[in-house]
C-alpha cells in the first residue's frame, strides 16, 4: 500500500501538489477550510480561483472536514503536507497528532516570535515526525506537470524518505536533505531577495545589477544560515540557490512582482490589494532582520528592503545606500 496523502490548504501550492501527487497515487486528499471553496471545485474538478487550467486527477478528493483529513494521513503510511501561509502554521501543527508525520510548504518567519518552521514545531510537537518540502517551484508550473525539483528535508530521515515516495515522479524530483534549518532560512531569506530583485528590475538597473544582488543576497543568506546551524553548503542547492534565482527572476514571482510594483511608485497596501496572494517575503523581512541583528550578522540588502517596505527609504535612495557603502574584499560568502 502507498502513502495515504493528506494536504492541508488548497490555495495554490497545496493544489498544485495535489494535483501532481494524484496522478499516480489513488490516496490523496486536499483540505480546505470553506465548504463553499470545496463545493466549488468538486463540481469544476479544478481550482478555479487559483489554477483554473489545471484539471484535478480522478484520484483526488477533496474534504473540507480537517478531521476527516487527518483521520486519512495518521500512522505510519501517512503524511501530511501543510499548506497554509507561515502566518498559520503554529494553529495547524497544534491540531495534528502527535502520531501524524508532516510537512510544511510555508516560506519565513513567524511574525512576532521570529521562529521558523522547525522551531515551531519543536515547540509545539517535540516528539512528533516533522520536516520541510522546498526548493524553487511554481505552483502553476507544478500543476501541468512541467519538470520541478524539490527537497525534502527533516533530521528523520525515514520521513524525508516518504516524501519522496509520495510525490517523486516523472515530472518532480525529490531530493533529500537532513538540514532543515538551512533549506527554511534559504526559503525566507529568498523572498525577501526577490523583492530587491524586483526593485533593481523595475528601476531599469540592468541585468549587472541583478547579477549582483543576486549573488550578494546569497551570501547574505549563507551569513544568516549559518549562524543558525546551517550547513553552508545547503544553500548551493535547491532551497538556496535554486529558489533564489527563480524568485528573484521568474514573472510568476509574487515577491518579484512587490519589488516590480514598489519601483513604480505604488504603495505597499494598493500592491498587496491587488496581488490578491500572499507575498511572504512582505510580512517575514523585518524578522529576517530582526534575528540578523541579533545574531551579529550583516544583511545590507535585508536591511534596505525593510527601509523601503516601511517608507523610511524610497527604491531610489535604497539602490544609493547599498552603492555608497564601503568596498570590501570578496573572500569567502561569509565577507560582509
Amino acid at each position: 500500500m502507498g502513502t495515504r496523502l493528506a494536504i492541508l490548504g488548497a490555495g495554490a501550492w497545496g493544489t498544485a501538489l495535489a494535483i501532481s501527487a494524484a496522478r499516480h497515487h489513488p490516496e490523496v486528499l486536499l483540505w480546505a477550510r470553506d465548504a463553499a471553496q470545496v463545493a466549488d471545485m468538486q463540481a469544476a474538478r479544478c481550482n478555479t480561483r487559483y489554477l483554473p487550467d489545471a484539471p484535478f486527477p480522478e484520484a483526488l478528493r477533496l474534504t473540507h472536514d480537517l478531521q476527516e483529513a487527518v483521520a486519512h494521513a495518521r500512522g505510519p503510511d501517512g503524511l501530511i503536507i501543510i499548506g497554509t501561509p507561515m502566518a498559520a502554521l503554529g494553529s495547524m501543527l497544534q491540531s495534528l497528532p502527535d502520531d501524524a508525520a508532516a510537512l510544511w510548504l510555508c516560506k519565513g518567519f513567524e511574525k512576532g516570535s521570529g521562529r521558523l518552521g522547525h522551531e515551531i514545531a519543536e515547540a509545539l510537537r517535540p516528539n512528533a515526525r516533522n520536516g520541510v518540502l522546498s526548493g524553487p517551484s511554481f505552483a502553476h508550473e507544478v500543476a501541468l506537470g512541467q519538470p520541478t525539483a524539490l527537497v525534502a528535508a527533516s533530521s528523520d530521515t525515514a520521513l524525508a524518505e516518504q516524501a519522496v515516495t509520495a510525490f517523486h515522479s516523472d515530472s518532480l524530483r525529490v531530493y533529500t536533505s537532513t538540514d532543515p534549518i538551512g533549506v527554511e532560512v534559504g526559503g525566507a531569506v529568498k523572498n525577501v531577495l526577490a523583492i530587491a530583485t524586483g526593485i533593481a528590475d523595475g528601476m531599469s538597473l540592468g541585468l549587472n545589477a541583478r547579477a549582483a544582488l543576486i549573488t550578494r543576497g546569497l551570501a547574505e543568506m549563507t551569513r544568516l544560515g549559518v549562524a543558525l546551524g546551517a550547513r553552508a553548503d545547503t544553500f548551493m542547492g535547491l532551497s538556496g540557490l535554486g529558489d533564489l534565482v527563480l524568485t528573484a527572476t521568474g514573472n510568476l514571482s509574487r515577491n518579484r512582482t512587490v519589488g516590480l510594483q514598489l519601483a513604480s511608485g505604488k504603495k505597499l497596501a494598493q500592491i498587496l490589494h491587488d496581488l490578491g496572494h500572499v507575498a511572504e517575503g512582505v510580512y517575514s523581512a523585518a524578522t529576517v532582520w530582526q534575528r540578523a541583528q541579533a545574531l551579529g550578522v550583516s544583511m545590507p540588502i535585508t536591511e534596505a528592503v525593510v527601509a523601503v517596505l516601511d517608507d523610511r527609504l524610497s527604491p531610489a535612495q535604497a539602490v544609493g545606500a547599498l552603492m555608497g557603502r564601503e568596498a570590501k574584499a570578496e573572500g569567502s560568502a561569509f565577507s560582509v
